[in-house]
């Protein structure tokens, strides 16, 4: 039997009963148990982690998705692995993960876990453990209220890898602050070779436009989108570091997924647009450091089928509705990106709160590219959410035809909206709380029969 302090016994305990309890009565409940556990003992995580070969997964957009994948990769190669699948990825809800799989009779040795991370939570996490591999996707401007400006997302996931000097890093290279960290940790950068536009000029209101060592304006030989690319600075000579795995040609783009060449292998991702490129070459690159062999890769990444909210597909009523979690200017725009490769008759859902865990400050919607619908041939345009209003103005000013404006003020005409729309797919673009709110509904309605 593992052998534990009699105050971490009883907070795994009680904690296992508010899972089972919460699993049964409110099909949730991921985070409450962590706090329960924390209160009983403020060192659990320790406990319930030890032994395990932790991958963490932080970074602005692309988390849930890529820690997916890499969980994908590592249960197809037969070994035992965990994650916090419903992206409970504060520390309670952490907490919570490691313990619902957590045995008093059973080591966890030899076993993953792939464990998706909030920015601000990884200095809370590495404190207690030591994670294999951190994996750090993007930065990008995301609930001002609680980061501030990217500068200080960074230093705040820096103030958690250095804490953890011997864990393995897998960094986005096209993202300009992740280069030059003055870190002694181990690092494999991963990015593109290969332009996806003809542009070189970053756009007005991207994110990290300025050189991190002497703030001169990047030049760039490519830009895949925002400010990610391969950046230099005429200035000091900043510039992209060596990557270790690399995109190479973009063979097919499409609404479905995209083949690419990697480092010379060619490989399907079965998840639409450039953003989830980033995220497969992503967890190639974590599963190659885990010496997972090439053809799981392969299939994994052909194979993977969408994590909740993320490009997930429902049918309803014979109409295909495809849900688009968006949060921030940088995402929006790859998702709306990604729309439009669609050239069917289409009509758009767009969904935005400003709870807490979305953001409370708005305004930025205004720095998302919605001109780029006007060019589409949108049958319909539903605007629902707690801000609806603020979205209906916005879509209005990027030139929508507001005359096909439908207000959803609750989610039942919302429904009845979808259901009379013309054409067979909908597209909902939906903030966080929203997209869970929604997801929530049509669980309650037996159109969704997994709620997380």
């Amino acid at each position: 039997m593992f052998k534990i302090k009699i105050n971490s016994f009883f907070s795994i305990l009680i904690s296992k009963t508010i899972i089972i309890l919460s699993k049964k009565l409110f099909k949730g409940g991921t985070n409450f148990p962590g706090k329960v556990a924390l209160k009983l003992d403020k060192n659990i995580l320790k406990v319930v982690a030890k032994n395990y070969k932790v991958i963490l997964v932080t970074g602005t957009n692309g988390k849930t998705t890529t820690t997916s994948m890499i969980y994908d990769m590592i249960k197809e190669s037969n070994k035992k692995v965990i994650t916090n699948n419903t992206g409970a990825n504060l520390k309670p809800g952490i907490i919570s993960c490691f313990i619902d799989h957590f045995s008093f009779f059973n080591s966890q040795s030899d076993t993953y876990a792939v464990i998706e991370v909030d920015e601000a939570n990884v200095k809370l996490i590495t404190e207690h453990l030591i994670p294999e591999i951190i994996i750090i996707t993007n930065l990008f401007r995301d609930q001002l209220d609680r980061y501030g400006e990217v500068y200080t997302t960074l230093n705040k996931i820096m103030d958690g890898i250095k804490k953890v000097p011997n864990s393995t890093l897998v960094l986005n290279g096209d993202e300009s602050l992740l280069g030059d960290l003055n870190i002694p940790n181990k690092i494999a950068y991963y990015g593109f070779n290969c332009s996806t536009n003809e542009s070189k000029t970053v756009d007005i209101n991207a994110d990290a436009k300025f050189c991190k060592r002497c703030k001169n304006a990047y030049s760039y030989e490519f830009i895949t989108y925002n400010h990610l690319g391969k950046f230099y600075c005429d200035k000091c000579g900043y510039k992209r570091p060596e990557l270790t795995y690399h995109v190479d040609e973009i063979k097919e783009l499409s609404t479905s997924g995209s083949l690419v060449s990697i480092n010379g292998f060619e490989y399907y991702i079965n998840q639409p647009g450039i953003y989830n490129i980033y995220n497969g070459i992503c967890a190639l690159s974590t599963a190659k450091l885990l010496r997972i062999e090439n053809s799981i890769i392969f299939n994994s990444l052909k194979n993977i089928k969408s994590s909740f909210g993320r490009q997930e597909a429902i049918n309803i009523n014979g109409k295909e509705l495809k849900i688009i979690l968006v949060k921030n200017p940088a995402g929006y725009d790859q998702a709306l990106n990604t729309v439009s490769l669609d050239n069917r008759d289409m009509n758009i859902c767009m969904l935005l709160n400003d709870n807490y865990a979305d953001g409370r400050d708005v305004s930025w919607i205004w720095d998302v590219n919605f001109e780029i619908l006007s060019q589409l041939n949108i049958k319909k345009t539903i605007v629902g959410g707690i801000r609806l209003y603020d979205i209906a103005v916005r879509l209005k000013i990027a030139g929508i035809d507001h005359n096909k404006f439908v207000i959803g003020e609750n989610y039942e005409d919302i429904l009845k909206d979808i259901e009379q729309c013309e054409g067979n797919i909908v597209y909902v673009l939906a903030t966080y709380t929203a997209m869970i709110d929604f997801r929530k509904f049509l669980h309650s309605k037996d159109l969704i029969k997994k709620l997380w």
